[in-house]
């Protein structure tokens, strides 16, 4: 394995990292702040990844086609972007509906136990 140059990591960690990450966690709140579905993160993924490429291409003259570059880029992106979708519809879900949802973790929700005792009386015939 040859080793890289210190300038090189700094590029990937300051546009990759920073920059594109940072773009990413904004596009995939954004997205699930508006209750579209998780799908939409993947384009908006992609477009990010492409910018990232570019600045890697106009800034560093670094090769615009790189494509092991690139899809190592967009995944990080991609990630990113999902677990900022994920964070966003989880707190959303239980702030929105919190007589019926608590949180379960970071990233999800769960039904309240007194909305299932209740959704389960609901639903039981009166005894005869």
């Amino acid at each position: 394995m040859t080793d890289l140059p210190v300038d090189v990591v700094l590029r990937v960690i300051v546009l990759t990292l920073v920059f594109g990450c940072g773009a990413a966690w904004l596009a995939g709140r954004a997205i699930a702040l508006t209750w579209r579905p998780a799908a939409m993160v993947v384009g908006a993924a992609l477009l990010i990844g492409v910018a990232v490429r570019f600045l890697h291409f106009a800034l560093f003259e670094e090769p615009l086609l790189a494509v092991p570059a690139f899809v190592a880029e967009t995944g990080v992106i991609l990630a990113m972007a999902l677990l900022a979708w994920r964070r966003t519809r989880a707190r959303q879900m239980v702030r929105q509906y919190y007589w019926l949802y608590e949180p379960r973790g970071l990233l999800g929700w769960r039904l309240r136990q007194d909305a299932l005792s209740s959704r389960d009386a609901a639903s039981t015939p009166p005894a005869t």
